[in-house]
């Protein structure tokens, strides 16, 4: 157990911030889901930037690496492109 003032500080906005970041990350993973699932061009096309946003500020925050974020966005880019 923590120790410190400091250290039980850390524990509990860890905890926030885990509880935050795995909403987000589960958020972002769900409209992905909807975009792949649409057979729609307009409507994936009218999708994919506020997805793209979503990775962009996952990576910002570490949650999920920049480069998985830049796969996922060019595979959905495709995924429009094929519709």
């Amino acid at each position: 157990m923590a120790n410190h003032k400091s250290a039980l500080k850390r524990v509990r906005s860890d905890k926030a911030k885990t509880l935050r970041n795995r909403y987000q990350h589960k958020t972002t993973r769900n409209a992905i889901r909807v975009l792949r699932g649409t057979t729609d061009k307009a409507e994936a096309e009218k999708l994919l930037p506020n997805i793209s946003s979503m990775l962009d500020k996952l990576a910002k925050k570490n949650v999920i690496h920049k480069k998985k974020a830049a796969n996922l966005k060019s595979g959905l880019a495709l995924h429009i492109s094929s519709l």
